[in-house]
């Protein structure tokens, strides 16, 4: 075998050796991507898996929230119900002491009392049992009941409130620090002011809560009318023509 045959064998078996360690070593590399991607595949996964726990719970404590204050919004509703009875009674000023009998039986009071026209309260629990009872000492010839939703402006009442009560506590701390008369004077006026919104508004509140408490009956109060001596003949001839006329 002449050098140059020798040469040849040489160079393919360093060849085959190259080969064979690239292919080794492109093995190991796949592996290792493939290792390193589960890694951070599960590292991911675990942290996506925790965001989204922890997004899901602040979700649900945040409509949680929510749901309780709405919750308590509609628990303290503020609606203010009233009725309307006109009725055609035989006597007006015996029915008003009916009226009233009504008005205690149902735990409420008498507002206004008139021959034609009388208003009571009874408490809001109550209010259909009242009308009902009302509806039987007469013809009733017209009645309603309504309801009037004010939660809104009352809690925004309630809110200013609050404001203005705060602004004066203060005005007080002011008031004690003021180093002459006429800052005093100021602090007063608007102290003044600031009463006077108070008071106004802790009044209109109270209003709403006893009218939430006790609803309001209207009743109108018609007399029977009487015919006179030709309505008598006249109806006795009208009950005559129906007898000889229309019979069971």
């Amino acid at each position: 075998m002449n050098l140059l045959e020798k040469n040849k064998i040489n160079m393919r078996n360093i060849l085959f050796l190259l080969v064979i360690l690239s292919s080794t070593l492109s093995s190991c590399y796949r592996k290792m991507n493939v290792s390193e991607a589960s890694r951070t595949q599960q590292s991911t996964a675990g942290l996506s898996d925790d965001y989204l726990a922890s997004t899901a719970a602040t979700e649900y404590d945040m409509e949680d929230k929510a749901k309780s204050a709405e919750n308590a919004y509609n628990s303290e509703r503020k609606v203010l119900f009233s009725a309307y009875l006109s009725m055609v009674v035989e006597e007006p000023d015996s029915t008003n002491l009916r009226l009233q009998d009504i008005a205690k039986k149902h735990k409420g009071y008498i507002n206004e009392i008139g021959t034609y026209r009388t208003t009571i309260r009874v408490k809001s629990e109550l209010l259909e049992q009242a009308v009902e009872e009302i509806s039987q000492l007469g013809k009733v010839q017209n009645k309603n009941i309504h309801g009037q939703d004010v939660t809104e402006a009352y809690f925004d009442d309630q809110i200013r409130l609050g404001n203005a009560e705060k602004a004066r506590d203060r005005y007080l701390e002011l008031l004690a620090k003021a180093e002459n008369v006429e800052a005093a004077l100021k602090v007063e006026r608007e102290l003044e002011r600031l009463n006077g919104t108070i008071d106004m508004l802790k009044g209109r509140m109270n209003r709403v809560n006893h009218l939430a408490e006790f609803s309001t009956i209207t009743i109108n109060l018609n007399k029977k009318k009487e015919p006179g001596i030709l309505g008598y003949v006249g109806i006795g001839l009208y009950r005559a023509v129906k007898w000889l006329f229309v019979r069971n």
